[in-house]
């Protein structure tokens, strides 16, 4: 599924000066597959391409096409199947529930497509090195480790892509390359894309797209 910004102008941002290579106010393809990195300084609008990208934003100008149809025509139902089984999110704030532990959070989104058995959800946090906190209240964690989990609770379900919001602010370049081989191999297995928000780094990974805010 292609993801089409045609003309796409967030109305907070409407007001700023933006390049001639900025997505904003030009037509830009989200390419079925592709890996792609979305590099902006603060303030030029990383979380509101997230948002607005996947439909929790409504105010904006041009449109945004799942293949060819345009999401402001999509029902309930029509985003609760996107939400489900077409697109998963990393949020820069998480969204995790703090009270609830860390296998109770991961359980709580597996448990609405069965993607993985609760072995191999311990694998992946095994992957990166948080196999031990499976019982632990999620709020205790690290930011460091919030995000780690946050990113395994995304490759809980089908997707063709996966949005990432700055998901390796609190990581270290190990844990971030941890992570990063873990959503190569995922999407690969998988044949989906991923867009990457940063403010410049890269992490080591060859993205097949660079786009600009």
């Amino acid at each position: 599924m292609n993801i089409t910004l045609d003309r796409l102008m967030p109305e907070p941002l409407a007001s700023i000066q933006h390049g001639e290579t900025s997505i904003w106010g030009n037509k830009v393809v989200l390419e079925e597959g592709k890996r792609i990195l979305l590099n902006a300084s603060s303030g030029k609008g990383k979380t509101t391409f997230t948002t607005t990208t996947i439909g929790l934003r409504k105010d904006y100008s041009g449109s945004i096409l799942y293949g060819d149809k345009n999401i402001q025509s999509f029902s309930t139902d029509d985003w609760t199947e996107v939400r489900t089984n077409q697109i998963s999110v990393v949020f820069q704030d998480l969204q995790l529930f703090p009270k609830l532990t860390v296998a109770e959070n991961l359980r709580i989104k597996n448990s609405l497509t069965d993607t993985f058995s609760e072995t191999e959800l311990k694998q992946l946090l095994e992957q990166l090195e948080i196999d031990n906190k499976w019982e632990q209240e999620c709020g205790l964690l690290s930011m460091g480790q919030q995000q780690r989990l946050a990113i395994v609770r995304a490759m809980a379900q089908p997707y063709e892509w996966l949005i990432m919001d700055e998901p390796f602010s609190h990581l270290d370049v190990d844990n971030a390359k941890r992570c990063m081989n873990m959503i190569h191999e995922r999407t690969i297995a998988q044949n989906s894309g991923f867009v990457l928000t940063t403010l410049g780094d890269s992490h080591g990974y060859s993205f097949e797209q660079e786009l600009f805010l």
